[in-house]
């Protein structure tokens, strides 16, 4: 009994002490449960910002995205066999090989130019230019730089004659009066493929292609002639040898033999000081280009190798001798023999 009232008591004496306890308790514990809101709001709200951050991350990236798909779809290999996009690495390497070529201390520039007029050419024109750009911008600056003595111009081989209306344009900028003369058989395809398609472009190899790429590049159609044929036809041939040529553009057959042919024909008819250009020279698709260049210039020729830029070969034509290239005309005796006898 007395135990009981001592309880009894004792919980009486304390009931103050314990009542001020448990609104401590309830006063904590609404506190904490007002914390716990707060940061649970503070979770949800950063998750939000997340969500947004990512939102106009994504809108960022594809804003990004845009303009190189747009440039790609300009410059990518979409419609053509190899891309116009260049690094500005091998852009400058790319010229330094023309400043070899042609010692010409602005070649970085003239690679530039050159770029702009490739671009304009296909964005301008029908179907493409042939080659990658490294081999297009070397032959298109290199040539012009090697000052050819005249604005004479054999291409052997045009495609969609883009190129033709590139160099014309070319030869204009050093101040020479170009007259354009092409060679190619016009044969509906690019024959220089190991299976004959309908081109990447979706236009056909035809003449009438072919001079509304000149005309859409602004050559004048008084000083262009186009010449239906393979360059190794004699008729062909004795169309063409009215005139010597500043520049020769040897694009044609890539076979050994077909190349063989076609320097053995230019050595009739490029003028001294002249310019030939063959293009894929080292490139391994075509090792007949550089086997047949390699093996002309091993014997009696009048052509000098001046340089090579990307996967074109340079040479320059020295006045026409009394050695004898079969077939060329003779004249009394030049430098080139004069140094010969040096040697």
């Amino acid at each position: 009994m007395a135990q009981r009232w001592a309880h009894h008591t004792t919980a009486r004496a304390l009931q103050p002490v314990l009542t001020v306890l448990d609104r401590r308790i309830e006063r904590l514990a609404r506190k904490r449960a007002r914390q716990v809101l707060n940061e649970s709001t503070e979770v949800f709200d950063l998750r939000t910002e997340v969500l947004q951050l990512r939102t106009e991350l994504e809108k960022m990236r594809n804003q990004v995205r845009a303009p190189g798909y747009a440039v790609d779809l300009l410059l990518g290999s979409q419609g053509r066999r190899s891309t116009r996009l260049i690094s500005e690495e091998r852009l400058r390497e790319l010229a330094a090989q023309v400043a070899r070529a042609s010692s010409a201390p602005d070649a970085y520039g003239r690679v530039v130019q050159a770029y702009r007029t490739l671009f304009e050419l296909e964005l301008r024109g029908v179907g493409r230019l042939a080659g990658g750009a490294p081999n297009i911008l070397g032959k298109l600056a290199t040539t012009p730089l090697l000052s050819p003595p005249n604005g004479e111009i054999l291409e052997i081989g045009t495609l969609f004659g883009l190129f033709s209306g590139g160099m014309a344009r070319q030869i204009s900028r050093i101040g020479l009066n170009y007259q354009l003369t092409i060679i190619d058989p016009l044969a509906d395809v690019q024959l220089q493929v190991t299976e004959l398609k309908a081109d990447t472009s979706g236009s056909p190899v035809t003449e009438t292609v072919v001079r509304e790429n000149l005309s859409l590049a602004g050559v004048d159609p008084k000083r262009m002639r186009l010449v239906k044929g393979f360059s190794e036809d004699p008729q062909v041939q004795a169309a063409v040898s009215d005139r010597q040529y500043g520049v020769i553009v040897i694009d044609g057959d890539h076979s050994a033999t077909g190349v063989a042919n076609d320097l053995r024909f230019a050595e009739k008819v490029a003028a001294p000081g002249g310019i030939v250009v063959l293009d894929d020279y080292g490139d391994r698709n075509w090792p007949g280009v550089q086997d047949a260049t390699d093996n002309h210039l091993t014997g009696e020729t009048r052509f000098d190798l001046v340089g090579v830029v990307a996967t074109s070969a340079f040479l320059r034509a020295q006045p026409v001798s009394t050695v004898t290239i079969p077939g060329a005309r003779t004249a009394d005796l030049t430098e080139l023999e004069r140094q010969k006898q040096k040697r």
